[in-house]
């Protein structure tokens, strides 16, 4: 806000501009979706019991809808942190050397809208976390 990129008042709610992804295909809904796009997130995680596909499902669709300005990639990951503590997972860090596979898996579930890699990644992640990597 210092620097003048963003106005307070855009920190408030959901975006309401449209947002491109440099270097996805992916385009985020348009703004008007940004809200229905966040009940229906919200409605998939309160029914799913599983605390390994909340996490998946709520990291690779914060990112999906890209409800804010800015941070949501921090915020998926978060989200995918407080899914997976829930279940007893440990927290999980995808690390800086991770970057281009980890974008890959999200470009492949939300441009093909196969969620399998991104799955696959984040489990190995995981087993990373607890030392049990193979």
């Amino acid at each position: 806000m210092t620097t003048g990129i963003l106005k307070a008042s855009a920190l408030a709610g959901y975006r309401n501009h449209p947002v491109y992804l440099r270097g996805s295909q992916h385009v985020p809904p348009r703004t008007e979706a940004v809200a229905d796009g966040m009940n229906a997130l919200f409605d998939l995680l309160e029914a799913e019991k599983e605390a390994s596909v909340r996490a998946v499902l709520g990291h690779w669709l914060v990112g999906y809808v890209h409800p804010y300005p800015d941070g949501n990639g921090r915020i998926a990951r978060f989200l995918m942190n407080a899914m997976l503590a829930s279940g007893g997972y440990p927290w999980t860090v995808v690390r800086v050397d991770d970057r281009a596979c980890y974008l890959a898996g999200l470009e492949r579930a939300s441009g093909d809208m196969d969620v399998r890699s991104f799955a696959e990644f984040l489990a190995e992640r995981v087993q990373w976390s607890t030392g049990k990597a193979s």
